[in-house]
């Protein structure tokens, strides 16, 4: 566990992009968000499609993220005024440029897949 800190400490200290990283990773890391910002990289979408195209995320744990997502500045939501409300989400401008980062991803994961 020390060599794991004294190696994060030179790699912060060292390497000004590290920041950038950790950055990158609290805004989009974890297990949902990626998968999220993949299915909202082809336009708007409503909470229900959003629900139905990630297996295994719960209605709390997809409202969270999103909040989070828009808190970030990376998803905007917009609210119909219709009874029964129906609100979209969409990414932004700046989260769209994470679209390449999402797509060399999915490459990879793809690519190391079939390698296995």
């Amino acid at each position: 566990m020390r060599d794991l800190t004294r190696a994060y400490r030179m790699v912060s200290s060292t390497d000004c992009s590290a920041t950038g990283l950790q950055r990158a990773l609290r805004v989009m890391g974890g297990k949902w968000k990626p998968l999220i910002l993949w299915h909202l990289r082809t336009g708007p979408v409503r909470f229900a499609a959003l629900r139905r195209g990630i297996p295994g995320i719960s209605e709390k744990m997809l409202a969270q993220h999103l909040r989070q997502l828009e808190g970030d500045g990376l998803v905007s939501r917009t609210a119909m005024g219709r009874a029964p409300q129906r609100v979209e989400y969409a990414m932004t401008p700046l989260g769209g440029r994470l679209d390449p980062a999402l797509r060399a991803l999915s490459r990879w994961g793809d690519e190391t897949a079939r390698a296995t």
